[in-house]
């Protein structure tokens, strides 16, 4: 489940736009590591290098 809003911010007189998504997904395995897989609809939104704010929030510990 992915929720979409958009915040404006104002920086030394340019325009700049963050957008922010709350995503919901369970976590899955990939060897040894513990991995997010983030959704293909927002695979134009991300790029190599950006950075990025993850908030991680447990729902359920019985999964």
């Amino acid at each position: 489940m992915v929720r979409k809003s958009t915040t404006q911010l104002i920086s030394k007189n340019k325009k700049m736009e963050n957008k922010h998504f709350t995503i919901t997904k369970k976590i899955a395995k990939h060897g040894n590591q513990t991995i997010i897989i983030v959704p293909k609809m927002l695979e134009n939104q991300l790029k190599p290098g950006m950075l990025v704010e993850l908030a991680i929030e447990i729902l359920d510990e019985n999964s």
